[in-house]
């Protein structure tokens, strides 16, 4: 994968990697990793992460493994691991040889724990969670040391084997570090290295019934591997000096830890715990629902790599939280888009024009423009005949002020064809309108060299050529900026945010396109063809984004 050239300015993580460098620290080399955890799906703000962990190592000709922190069995899966492995893959980047996970560690890791234990350094404790809640104390207060903390080494040995072997029950011990219950950071105050837990590994099976905390497996998996950068979100910051005296006290490889500000944008939610209750409570159809900030999610909607790694790029790399509205995301997507989406006619809420002094039975071959931002994509030949759809938005009756579509004796042009005039309709029982009468001036195609103009111009398709399609319309999950700030997250859940239109028609170049495809329709946005439900029988479209840009509006762009 290659991207375009930085512009922007180094930020501090390459400023920190530079400094490396120089001083000969890690011998100049760079190797990062993403370590994700396999108990859910990648979201929007893993695109960041993943594009400063994979971006710095080729920025600086290293390497990025791809690691699965698969420490907590309970909630990790193999449906997870494979997912993810196929997203980043998807996103644009390759870990070679270089995919590793933290299970790969296990008997290591049980090995340093006993050295510890050796070492007076970690003890086995027989206090409950709740209890070890109460002794660990508070931001102003300290902790109390347990009263198992001072057991002999070799009864901390026998119990730790015991452990392992399962002899005691989920939640009756524990083997914690022997740091300090006074410390003013509470992640030093004897943190839990291995907890009981008799559940089923993915991947070792019952081989293990003790598994490390995050904690304990995260730096010395960064060691084993060789990692020189372990670059993480801000809410790891508090639990650097763990990180930093776990690899010191067992004397290995010591990669640096540096910080980031996580990635939140508008309107969504990335809690792993918000976002399953999403799914399991059937308050969207899957984790790839075209409405979730998963990435499957967005790709299933027609977001491109191309468009999140610019936008990652350009909302940059900080230590401050922030929120970046979602319509910068948007902005870079139709960005994307507009370069590279062939254009279409659709008509998504038909109705039925008749030409009355058009030929019956003639069928013309317009040229259109697939793209008019790429002379390269050429054009394509669209079939005009006596009976159209418009959509019923293009036609007014009584037309209201300022209209310049379609109204009784009002003209317009076709796109790429005539200029019609209105001459009468017919409506349902109910006075709906169903049919638009028209005539047509055959010296207008394609323009009027009379310079006669008409200020309106409409879409169209053939009725007799159009193929049928279902499109689903999305607009945002949550109906305020900031979900995350309220409560009862689920009562500002958008009752809006889908909207299928059925009976929709579209030009016959459609016919057969591949699931995943992406076009502009014309004045009505960016569509892709649905990667699950859709089918030669049955085509569905998503509605990506649509053509109005807020932000580029605000930003004083359009």
């Amino acid at each position: 994968m290659s991207d375009e050239p930085r512009e922007t300015p180094s930020n501090f993580i390459q400023d920190i990697i530079l400094e490396h460098n120089a001083s000969g620290r890690f011998g100049g080399k760079v190797i990062t990793r993403f370590p994700p955890e396999p108990n859910g799906y990648l979201h929007i703000g893993h695109a960041l992460a993943i594009s400063i962990d994979f971006g710095m190592a080729q920025e600086f000709g290293g390497r990025c493994h791809l690691r699965f922190d698969d420490t907590n069995p309970t909630k990790e899966s193999q449906e997870y691991v494979d997912a993810i492995i196929d997203t980043v893959r998807w996103f644009g980047y390759d870990w070679g040889p270089h995919l590793y996970y933290a299970s790969d560690y296990f008997e290591q890791l049980y090995e340093w724990a006993v050295q510890l234990v050796e070492a007076g350094k970690a003890y086995v404790d027989d206090l409950t969670p709740e209890q070890m809640s109460e002794y660990r104390g508070t931001l102003t207060e300290p902790g109390r040391e347990s009263p198992y903390r001072n057991r002999s080494v070799e009864e901390n040995l026998d119990l730790l084997h015991r452990m392992r072997v399962g002899e005691f029950d989920d939640g009756t011990r524990t083997l914690r570090a022997k740091i300090d219950m006074a410390s003013g950071n509470i992640n030093l105050r004897d943190p839990v290295m291995y907890r009981i837990r008799k559940a089923t590994h993915q991947r070792t099976g019952d081989a293990w019934c003790i598994y490390p905390m995050y904690d304990w497996a995260h730096g010395q998996s960064d060691s084993i591997e060789g990692v020189t950068h372990s670059i993480c979100t801000l809410e790891y910051e508090d639990h650097r000096p763990l990180y930093d005296w776990y690899l010191d006290q067992l004397g290995v490889h010591h990669p640096q830890q540096i910080e980031f500000a996580r990635l939140n944008v508008s309107h969504t939610v990335t809690s792993k715990r918000k976002l399953l209750e999403l799914v399991e409570q059937e308050l969207v159809s899957g984790w790839d629902d075209p409405r979730m900030p998963t990435l499957v999610g967005l790709r299933r909607r027609g977001y491109t790599p191309e468009a999140i790694r610019d936008f990652c790029h350009r909302v940059g790399v900080g230590k401050a939280a922030k929120v970046v509205d979602i319509a910068f995301l948007e902005h870079c997507l139709r960005e994307d888009l507009n370069r590279r989406a062939e254009r279409r006619m659709a008509v998504l809420r038909p109705l039925k024009l008749v030409i009355e002094n058009y030929p019956e039975g003639q069928v013309e071959a317009l040229e259109a423009v697939n793209n008019p931002e790429d002379p390269a994509a050429g054009t394509r030949q669209v079939p005009f005949s006596r009976v159209l759809y418009i959509d019923v938005d293009d036609f007014r009756d009584p037309a209201p002020p300022k209209y310049f579509r379609l109204s009784p004796g009002a003209e317009v042009r076709l796109r790429y064809a005539y200029i019609v005039k209105c001459t009468d309709v017919e409506r349902d029982s109910s006075g709906q309108v169903t049919t638009v009468r028209c005539t047509y001036d055959p010296d207008s195609r394609g323009g009027d060299s009379r310079g006669r103009k008409v200020k309106g111009t409409i879409h169209w398709v053939s009725a007799s050529h159009s193929i049928p399609a279902d499109v689903r319309l999305y607009d945002h999950l949550f109906t305020v900026p900031k979900p995350d700030d309220v409560d009862e997250w689920r009562s500002i859940l958008n009752p809006n945010s889908l909207e299928v239109v059925r009976g929709a028609r579209l030009e016959p170049a459609l016919a057969g396109v591949p699931p995943g495809s992406i076009f502009q329709f014309e004045r009505q946005g960016y569509f892709c063809v649905d990667l699950r439900e859709s089918t030669p029988a049955r085509l569905i479209l998503n509605r990506t984004v649509g053509l109005r840009d807020t932000w580029a509006k605000i930003e004083g762009k359009g």
